[in-house]
């Protein structure tokens, strides 16, 4: 005859497979991360070529949510040259320079692959 006896409740078993599965999910995130800052690295206008080598990702967990951030480190004086870049700026002479939208063309793509995939595992069976 076999018998099995358990004590106490399977928390620890629960807590470790919750801990996995959030390795899973952020394996995917840093995927997309890292192809995100390949994208804005060579969208970037390049002048110097510092401001498309200063490209970074964070993945952040707030409010039971995770998401990825952005950002470029280069700031000079101040001012994020990526935002400008993109928005455009005044000369110090009086004059604009015109900001080219190349942030949103070039993470577009992402977004749209993380939500396929999203997409994929809640209908998968």
């Amino acid at each position: 005859m076999i018998t099995f006896r358990q004590k106490g409740d399977f928390s620890n078993l629960s807590g470790f497979l919750e801990r996995a599965k959030e390795t899973v999910n952020l394996g995917i995130l840093n995927k997309y991360g890292r192809a995100g800052v390949a994208a804005l690295s060579s969208a970037t206008p390049v002048d110097t070529g510092k401001t498309a080598a200063s490209w970074t990702y964070e993945i952040v967990r707030q409010n039971g949510g995770v998401s990825i951030e952005f950002h470029n480190t280069n700031v000079q004086r101040g001012i994020p040259i990526a935002i400008i870049l993109q928005t455009g700026h005044a000369t110090g002479t009086g004059g604009w320079v015109e900001g080219r939208d190349y942030i949103n063309p070039a993470i577009q793509p992402i977004f749209d692959k993380i939500a396929k995939e999203a997409w994929e595992e809640v209908v998968k069976k």
